[in-house]
C-alpha cells in the first residue's frame, strides 16, 4: 500500500517557473514544505519556497542530494532529462515517472507513442537530413509544418512548408536539427482538456477549455468551451486513455486541434499543470495545482467542479513597452484577479502573468478579462 504523503511532508519541484510557482502556493496553503531546484536565481518558484538550489538539470550529484531533501519530486516543465529523473528516483518516489518525461520531451517519440497507441494524431514524418525532407514533403503533401524534435515551445523551431519549394528554407529556418514534418490542419479551433490520475488510479478533469493563440503563444482560454456535448466527450476519454497508458500520477494537459471537419487530434502533451489551466484558480473548487498536490502525495483528488465560467487572459513582456502597467485600473473591475510570476524582467513574448475574469458565460468572461487588459496598457 502506498504511503500518503501528510502535510508537513516537502515537495521537491525541478523547475522554478510560474507553474511550480503556483504549485507551490497550493503547498503552503495546505501545510506542505516547497524545495526547489533551477539554474536559475530569483525564480518565481524560489521566491515562495522553503529552499531554493541553484543547480544544473544535468548535475546528478545534487539531483541526489536535492532528492534526500524531500519526500517527494514532482516536475514544472518537461525540459529535466529522463536521467536526473531516475537518479532522483533511487532515492525518493517521482511523480510522474522519468519515462513519461523520456517520452513527452522529444516531439518524434510522443507522436509515435500516441500513434502507436491508437490515439488521432496528425498525418507526421521524421526528418533527419535535408534528404529525408525532400521524401517527407512528397509523402505528406503541402502545406505542412516542419517542427523540431526537442525543446520547441510557443511557436519557436517551426517552419511552415507551402510548396516543395520552400523545404530547404524551412530546414535552414529550424537550425537543421533533427525534426518531424505534420500536415497541416485546416483548424475550426485548438481546445485542452486539463486532467488528472491519482496513485489510486481515480481520474478527475476539468472539462474542456477553448484556446486562442497570438503568435503561437497562448493568448486566451475560456472554459466551459462552447463544444458538443458529444466532442466533450471524446475529448475526455482520449486524455483520460492516454494517462491510462502512461499509468500516469499527477496532472496533464492535452492538447488538441479540432479540425473544420469535426476531427479531434491529439497535437501535444504537457506532464504538467498547462498555462490553459490557470484559470482553475479562479473558477474551479480544486485547482489544477492543487490537484497536482493532491495526486503526487497520494491524496484523493478534489472536485473539479465549475464555480462560474472563466476566462484566463496571459500577460506578455510586451505590457511594459510603455512603462510600468496600469494594474490599478485592471483591478479595479470587480470580476477580475491579477496574478503576477515575480519575473524582474520583462521581454517581449515572455509570459510575466495572467489575468483571470469570471462571469455568468464563457463570453460575458472573455469580454470582462480582454476589457481588463486592455486598461493596462
Amino acid at each position: 500500500m502506498t504511503r500518503t504523503l501528510n502535510p508537513g511532508s516537502t515537495i521537491g519541484i525541478l523547475g522554478s517557473g510560474q507553474l511550480g510557482r503556483m504549485l507551490a502556493l497550493a503547498a503552503r496553503r495546505m501545510g506542505y514544505r516547497v524545495h526547489t531546484l533551477a539554474p536559475e536565481d530569483d525564480t518565481p518558484t524560489g521566491q515562495v519556497a522553503d529552499r531554493a538550489v541553484n543547480a544544473a538539470y544535468d548535475d546528478l550529484d545534487a539531483i541526489r542530494d536535492f532528492a534526500r531533501g524531500v519526500d517527494v519530486i514532482t516536475f514544472e516543465f518537461e525540459n529535466v532529462s529522463a536521467t536526473a529523473a531516475r537518479a532522483a528516483a533511487d532515492i525518493v518516489p517521482v511523480r510522474p515517472d522519468g519515462e513519461v518525461l523520456h517520452v513527452t520531451q522529444q516531439r518524434l517519440r510522443e507522436k509515435r507513442f500516441l500513434a502507436d497507441h491508437g490515439f488521432p494524431v496528425t498525418p507526421f514524418a521524421p526528418v533527419a537530413t535535408r534528404e529525408e525532407l525532400t521524401a517527407a514533403v512528397a509523402r505528406i503533401g503541402c502545406p505542412a509544418v516542419l517542427k523540431t524534435a526537442a525543446f520547441g515551445y510557443d511557436g519557436k523551431g517551426q517552419a511552415r512548408v507551402d510548396s516543395p519549394e520552400e523545404a530547404g528554407a524551412a530546414w535552414e529556418a529550424i537550425g537543421e536539427r533533427e525534426a518531424v514534418l505534420e500536415a497541416f490542419v485546416d483548424l475550426e479551433g485548438e481546445i485542452s482538456v486539463i486532467a488528472a490520475r491519482g496513485l489510486d488510479g481515480a481520474f478527475a478533469h476539468f472539462g474542456v477549455v477553448h484556446n486562442t493563440h497570438r503568435n503561437h503563444i497562448l493568448d486566451v482560454s475560456v472554459a466551459p468551451a462552447r463544444v458538443t456535448e458529444g466532442l466533450t466527450t471524446d475529448a475526455v476519454r482520449i486524455a483520460r486513455a492516454i494517462l491510462e497508458a502512461f499509468d500516469y500520477v499527477g496532472v496533464m494537459g492535452v492538447e488538441f486541434f479540432l479540425a473544420r471537419d469535426g476531427r479531434l487530434m491529439v497535437n501535444e502533451l504537457a506532464p504538467r499543470p498547462h498555462n490553459s489551466g490557470h484559470l482553475t484558480v479562479d473558477a474551479c473548487r480544486t485547482s489544477q495545482f492543487e490537484q497536482q498536490l493532491r495526486a503526487v502525495c497520494g491524496l484523493p483528488l478534489g472536485s473539479t467542479e465549475y464555480l462560474m465560467p472563466a476566462a484566463m487572459a496571459n500577460l506578455l513582456g510586451d505590457l511594459w513597452e510603455r512603462g510600468e502597467p496600469d494594474w490599478a485600473a485592471a483591478c479595479a473591475i470587480p470580476e477580475v484577479k491579477l496574478h503576477l510570476y515575480g519575473k524582474r524582467t520583462p521581454r517581449p513574448g515572455r509570459k510575466m502573468g495572467h489575468l483571470t475574469a469570471l462571469a455568468p458565460t464563457p463570453e460575458e468572461a472573455v469580454a470582462e478579462v480582454l476589457r481588463a487588459r486592455r486598461a493596462l496598457a
